[in-house]
């Protein structure tokens, strides 16, 4: 008996002891955390879509039909973009602790960071659980934050880091636009590219194509020009984004599309952490190694960033978006950075270099033309063919040593491909001349008549000597063939007077040039 009652202990026991493992393992399988959303193929560098994990986060009844807040972190790698979304993680879920950012010894976790050169993330994350917000005036929002992978790392091209970005832009809301030190030309350039490079996506634009940017400048060293925080931030923006009489042309430029692809721009400068943070291979976001100008910021910036009233609704041409539209948007444009309808962005040096050499083509190109027009065009007489190629010869041989001659960028076997351009398009002009010169020839103008005439009045003569020797069957077959050039001369005549069926007067041609050609060999 003691021995069925220990069995039914033991018995009980494992029970319990699978119970609580199936209740670990449900409860870890169901933990928040970041889902790849937007793969990239390094080798084909094309991007893929995973539909099923996004229809995961956004068709959950509870939040599918709400309108929705897209906050996402884009710029170049290793510059702490997830870093700074793990401490907007903490306060979504601590917001209603006054010291949400934890304890000075607590690690940070969340989208997946560390410290180091080489890059982190890739393609595009959304962290898993959508946070319901409820605004002032009662209305509920579902709150995304999403994560990108860091531009113009070592293997990407700028097709991948425009296209990124773009996606990124174009689903967001909000777009943290993460920056170093300093808002430097360049990187206004690169934004104009990676707008634009979104806007081109969008069918149809009636309104400014994005919503909120903020300029994020992290590690600020300048607090005594402007303090760090929003109100520095937006005096320093309004200085680095003005735009003056004075200003060159293609900054004037630059300033304008940025301007015009938002519908609010603001600017935050946020402190270095410390060199602790930035030097340490050990550190994991303890707050105790953080500086403490950085933690002060980052309780101003967080609440700022989501603060309810000030979260942006995703709008698409003014139309709110719910988070099973969101869906079908990513759908979309996945689709169309998949295809080949938009064209390639280049690095500022492949675009120039391209340019140059294309400057070089039209300039050589032009100069050939000039100076066959002078031999063969317009209402110049025929030239004879043999001196036409030797002029084509010359002024060849001068438009590609104008080509060679003028300074161009790339390199040379760059250089090459647009030099084998120049010739192809000189050889297409070359006939083109030809032709024109050769239409100019009387002879050529009447030969198919001539050729008809005379072989109806050879036909007409050897039709009456057979007649005449008694061959009727014979003659009969020349009279056929009489009425058969006849009615080709008189069709050709039609043709030439009317311009239609011009290709039954080419064949009429060709047949009179073949019939000449094969008589003036066997003479």
């Amino acid at each position: 008996m003691q021995f069925c009652v220990f069995n039914s202990l033991l018995k009980s026991l494992y029970l319990l002891l699978t119970e609580r493992v199936l209740q670990k393992k449900t409860r870890m399988g169901s933990e928040p955390g970041p889902v790849q959303i937007v793969t990239v193929n390094k080798e084909e560098h094309s991007f893929d879509l995973d539909t099923e994990a996004l229809e995961r986060i956004l068709l959950v009844p509870k939040i599918r039909d709400m309108n929705v807040v897209v906050l996402s972190v884009a710029g170049a790698f290793r510059k702490g973009k997830s870093f700074l979304l793990d401490f907007m993680l903490r306060y979504m879920y601590r917001k209603s602790s006054d010291d949400w950012l934890g304890r000075d010894d607590e690690p940070l976790t969340g989208f997946s960071w560390r410290g180091g050169s080489e890059p982190e993330t890739t393609g595009i994350q959304l962290w898993s659980e959508v946070f319901v917000v409820r605004k002032s005036n009662g209305k509920q929002v579902a709150v995304l934050l999403m994560d990108t992978q860091g531009a113009f790392d070592n293997q990407s091209t700028v097709k991948d880091c425009a296209t990124i970005f773009a996606l990124s832009t174009m689903t967001s809301s909000i777009q943290i636009y993460n920056l170093s030190q300093n808002i430097q030309e360049d990187d206004l350039q690169q934004l104009q590219l990676f707008t634009e490079y979104g806007r081109l996506a969008m069918d149809e634009i009636f309104l400014k194509p994005f919503q909120s940017l903020m300029f994020l400048i992290r590690d600020w060293s300048f607090p005594y020009e402007y303090d760090y925080g929003l109100k520095g931030g937006s005096q320093f923006l309004d200085k680095r984004l003005q735009v003056k009489d004075s200003q060159h042309e293609e900054l004037q430029t630059v300033r304008q599309h940025i301007h015009s692809c938002f519908t609010s721009i603001s600017c935050f400068l946020l402190p270095h952490p410390g060199l602790k943070v930035a030097t340490n291979p050990a550190f994991q976001g303890q707050l105790c190694d953080v500086a403490p100008e950085f933690k002060k910021e980052l309780r101003d910036l967080i609440p700022a960033l989501l603060d309810p009233d000030k979260l942006a609704v995703k709008e698409i041409n003014g139309n709110t978006v719910t988070c099973r539209g969101l869906l079908e948007y990513f759908k979309s444009y996945i689709k169309i950075y998949q295809g080949e309808d938009l064209p390639h962005p280049k690095s500022m040096l492949l675009a120039t270099a391209e340019a140059n050499n294309l400057a070089a083509v039209a300039s050589s190109k032009d100069q050939y033309y000039k100076n066959m027009e002078k031999v063969c065009g317009g209402e110049l007489p025929y030239v004879a063919p043999d001196s036409l190629e030797e002029k084509h010869n010359f002024y060849l041989r001068e438009s590609l040593h104008h080509f060679t001659s003028i300074k161009k960028m790339g390199g040379q076997d760059f250089c090459n491909r647009y030099q084998a351009q120049l010739e192809s398009e000189l050889n297409e002009l070359w006939v083109s001349f030809s032709k024109h010169n050769e239409s100019k020839n009387v002879f050529s103008a009447f030969r198919t008549p001539a050729v008809l005439f005379v072989l109806v009045c050879l036909l007409y003569v050897l039709s009456g000597l057979l007649l005449f020797i008694g061959l009727d069957s014979v003659s009969f077959v020349c009279d056929c063939m009489l009425g058969l050039a006849m009615i080709a001369m008189l069709t050709w005549a039609f043709i030439r007077y009317s311009g239609q069926y011009r290709g039954v007067g080419t064949a009429i041609d060709q047949g009179a040039g073949v019939l000449l050609e094969q008589v003036c060999r066997k003479m």
